[in-house]
């Protein structure tokens, strides 16, 4: 499968039916269903903007969301509201842009090559940089925190320190 490369990109009517959109905006909104098996993208647009990227506010009012997950990868959800002149015949009213977000923890897969760490052990690193206990991690990662515990001892010895936030220290200390 290619990765997505471009921000996801949308135009919408004021009911929120799409009326233009990029692959991107289809790969992101439908993974992990490979875009091509999707048979009517206008109508999974729609009903997956409605369910996933809307929320409804107590008056009644609807704003999109701030950051979508889609599958491990984080996406900034921005919305343009289209007012001007010209365009008060036109039903496009929204423009929306999906943006990948790389996360600190992301920016680390670099440093963290230089330890020979696992993808299991740089999955519970990463975790850890981002501020979650062990049991927050377990079930991120669907394992028991015993497990996530294991695991750090492994970094530990790999790390050549003693605790979590020593971990951390090595991760961020400058190469020399």
């Amino acid at each position: 499968m290619t990765t997505v490369k471009s921000a996801g990109i949308l135009l919408l009517e004021e009911d929120f039916q799409p009326i233009a959109f990029n692959s991107a905006a289809v790969q992101i909104l439908a993974f992990p269903t490979p875009p091509d098996k999707i048979r009517q993208p206008e109508i999974f647009l729609r009903d997956r903007i409605r369910l996933r990227l809307l929320k409804q506010n107590g008056d009644h009012s609807a704003q999109f969301v701030g950051e979508y997950r889609s599958g491990g990868r984080h996406y900034l959800c921005r919305a343009f509201r289209l007012d001007g002149s010209g365009l008060d015949d036109s039903p496009l009213r929204t423009a929306l842009v999906l943006e990948r977000h790389a996360s600190f923890a992301d920016m680390l897969g670099g440093s963290l090559g230089r330890f020979n760490l696992t993808p299991r052990e740089m999955e519970t690193v990463r975790y850890l940089v981002e501020g979650l206990t062990s049991k927050e991690i377990a079930e991120r990662m669907t394992i028991s925190p015993n497990t996530v515990k294991a695991f750090l001892r492994i970094v530990m010895v790999k790390m050549d320190c003693s605790t979590r936030s020593g971990i951390v220290g090595r991760i961020v200390e400058p190469r020399s």
